[in-house]
């Protein structure tokens, strides 16, 4: 049941007010008549009060009148369900206003995080631009040879795996723990030990190699480059190969030679190859290490 079907079943006493005046007069006759003033208000309120219910009173007759017509129809909408829907529409509106909300924080910490990759790429960018900029890096070739523009390679000495790990096996198969039963086994033993300090006297030490690129720059574009590269190559040192040279120009007709070369580590080394270089002040005017690799 609706509340219209419940306000239009609803007994009411309407005519209370006529009862209420009527016994305010008599209590008026029996006690004298009170101030004027009070007595008007009085009446002008409960002449209002009368007024509303008797149009509360007709407009319920109305709704239930229309109810009976329209049968089971449609009913009107009440007040109760107008409150209700201006309450739902509030919460409706109190939700999309904190949903509105936690959308802009959202897009603030977005704009942040959008920033702030800006920034990472910027810098990225700058150290690409600088890294383009440097000369390239010479890389080793993988087939245990040195590679140069000429098409020579350089083969590097380096002892063999397979020699190596049958040298490891024969030194597992040597038992160090003999038996110390009797005399013979002792000997067995010393003759042994003595076998096994002889071959690792005869094993090969690896030697340690390293590829480097050397840029060797000139005064001015009127030096004579095959006389400088003449004069680089002259420099000799034990555990030092030349490989293959090129021309690379800077700037303005001007070209630097950029010599390969390897070496020993623990006999030759940069500085060397530097200072050797230099000394030839009338061709040169500096040397830098464009790459340097172990091989």
């Amino acid at each position: 049941m609706s509340a219209v079907d419940f306000l239009a079943q609803e007994k009411i006493w309407f005519d209370k007010p006529r009862y209420d005046e009527a016994e305010r007069r008599f209590y008026e006759r029996m006690n004298g008549p009170s101030q004027p003033t009070q007595d008007v208000g009085a009446n002008t309120i409960l002449q209002d009060i009368a007024r509303a219910r008797e149009n509360i009173q007709k407009s319920l007759a109305g709704l239930k009148t229309t109810l009976c017509k329209r049968g089971t129809g449609q009913p009107p909408i009440s007040q109760h369900s107008q409150l209700s829907t201006s309450s739902s529409s509030a919460a409706d509106q109190g939700e999309i206003i904190s949903r509105i909300k936690s959308l802009e924080l959202e897009n603030q910490s977005l704009h942040k995080v959008v920033d702030n990759l800006r920034a990472a790429l910027s810098k990225l960018e700058c150290r690409v631009a600088v890294l383009e900029k440097s000369p390239a890096a010479v890389t080793s070739a993988p087939a245990h040879s040195v590679p140069y523009t000429n098409g020579t390679t350089v083969q590097q000495k380096t002892s063999a795996p397979v020699k190596e790990e049958e040298e490891e096996d024969d030194d597992d198969d040597i038992d160090l723990f003999g038996s110390d039963e009797d005399e013979e086994a002792d000997k067995l033993k010393e003759q042994r030990l003595k076998e096994y300090t002889e071959k690792k006297a005869k094993k090969p030490t690896i030697i340690a190699k390293s590829s480097i690129l050397l840029d060797v720059k000139p005064w001015d574009d009127e030096t004579d480059m095959a006389k400088l590269e003449e004069c680089v190559r002259s420099v000799q040192a034990d555990g030092l190969l030349w490989g293959t040279s090129k021309l690379v120009p800077v700037g303005y007709g001007i070209k630097k030679l950029q010599i390969a070369c390897v070496v020993e580590d623990d006999k030759v080394g940069t500085d060397l190859l530097e200072e050797e270089i230099t000394k030839f002040e009338d061709y040169v005017q500096s040397v830098d290490v464009a790459a340097f690799n172990k091989i």
